[in-house]
């Protein structure tokens, strides 16, 4: 996967491309500003840009991110931030990044929302995601309007009961494939376990949903 880094630590970012270098992805360049976090990936056209909220000088992550999804739709952007603000949370989610996870993940952790996210799936917080939502006042929206199409299938397979290579061999997809759609599926939903995913479905009328 061809990535591009953008933090406002480059110790973090070096350490970082280090370990993802080791697990067989290639860092394009490592920035240190939103600006310049734009503009490699407009030079390089990396898989995945790896981005940070906040920046020293008043650059805003959020705009380097709106931007990449305006002018480089070709470049997913997963957000790796310390920010814990609702507000900027709750705006990060809303403007198309394909996930926002926490800068206390493990490599192992970080690695695979990678993967997820590359494979067309998203990869949000479940702690992130539910201190967002507590803080609106408007009607929380139902979990499946984030689903992408394939998501919603295998949910629609879990609940069904169907195994792993089951899915697979159905849906003409590698097992690793469906491995990670189900683990983006189940951090949307905010649970932890397949049994937990068919009961909150149940409990929620999701399959009840068009």
């Amino acid at each position: 996967m061809r990535l591009v880094l953008c933090d406002d630590q480059r110790i973090l970012g070096e350490a970082l491309a280090a370990a993802l270098e080791g697990r067989g992805h290639r860092v394009l360049e490592i920035t240190t500003t939103a600006t310049a976090g734009v503009a490699a990936v407009a030079a390089h056209n990396p898989d995945v840009c790896l981005l940070d909220l906040r920046f020293p000088n008043a650059e805003n992550g959020l705009d380097a991110a709106r931007m990449i999804g305006q002018h480089y739709p070709g470049t997913k952007v997963l957000v790796l931030s310390a920010a814990t603000d609702p507000q900027m949370l709750s705006e990060a989610m809303g403007i198309g990044i394909a996930g926002l996870i926490p800068k206390d993940q493990s490599i192992d952790q970080i690695a695979e929302a990678l993967e997820v996210v590359a494979a067309g799936g998203a990869m949000f917080d479940a702690g992130l995601r539910r201190s967002t939502v507590s803080r609106q006042r408007e009607q929380p929206a139902s979990p499946l309007e984030n689903f992408t199409p394939r998501e919603k299938e295998v949910l629609a397979r879990i609940i069904e009961g169907q195994s792993t290579k089951q899915m697979a061999r159905e849906m003409s997809i590698t097992v690793g494939t469906v491995g990670m759609y189900v683990r983006s599926v189940l951090t949307k939903l905010g649970v932890h376990s397949r049994l937990q995913a068919v009961a909150l479905a149940n409990r929620e009328g999701l399959l009840n949903e068009p």
